[in-house]
């Protein structure tokens, strides 16, 4: 399985890249910004594709072309103001998903915020609002397709080595998950057919996570 990492670059990126490349069943094309970040996925025999989210759907639909899956994993970081979370975080995804239907790809696993409820849209604190809108609208995008999606929701992301064991389901308590575990998620979902359609929450736990996968 061939699979498109949206956002690769990024800590999340990096991570499902390397593990992509150490699975003999699987092989990554990393879409990257620029050729100066092509160095990290050369180095893991990754293929590459230079293509900015902020271009039009024909770019990214084809970096899409032949692969069997689009992982997003894009995000415009804590850094950036509201224009950068609605151009990356909401256009991006959209233009993403419907660069993989224009690619006739039918996997795509997204990686959402932990809660994307309208509830969570009114509590959140002004300035992480819009990430959550964002995250929001570009889910209810890609549930309203007829992709084979997953949507994955991520607690509070640290750069902790990743346990390998997680709590997943559809209501967890709030939580953090390391990066890295994230990406071997990603991964478990890609193997498992099982997790076409559905959306789930993620957070450190006890249950290794290709059990917790296949549980949900």
């Amino acid at each position: 399985m061939k699979i498109l990492v949206v956002g690769a670059n990024g800590q999340i990126g990096k991570h499902l890249v390397t593990f992509i490349q150490e699975n003999d069943q699987l092989q990554a094309r990393a879409m990257i910004r620029k050729q100066e970040q092509a160095t990290f996925f050369e180095e893991r025999n990754a293929e590459t594709a230079i293509v900015d989210l902020e271009q039009d759907i024909d770019s990214i639909a084809k970096a899409a072309e032949g692969v069997d899956a689009v992982v997003f994993t894009a995000g415009s970081g804590p850094k950036t103001g509201k224009d950068k979370t609605i151009m990356v975080d909401l256009d991006g995804a959209v233009k993403t998903i419907e660069a993989t239907k224009k690619a006739g790809v039918k996997r795509f696993v997204m990686i959402s915020s932990f809660d994307t409820t309208r509830k969570a849209i009114q509590e959140a604190p002004d300035s992480f609002a819009p990430y959550v809108v964002a995250k929001h609208y570009a889910d209810e995008w890609l549930q309203a397709t007829d992709l084979d999606y997953t949507i994955i929701h991520p607690g509070g992301l640290t750069n902790e080595q990743g346990t390998g064991q997680i709590q997943a389901g559809m209501d967890v308590n709030r939580g953090e998950i390391s990066r890295e575990d994230v990406a071997k998620v990603i991964v478990a979902c890609l193997e498992d057919d099982k997790t076409i359609g559905k959306e789930f929450q993620i957070v450190n736990g006890d249950t290794p996570i290709k059990e917790a996968v296949q549980n949900l």
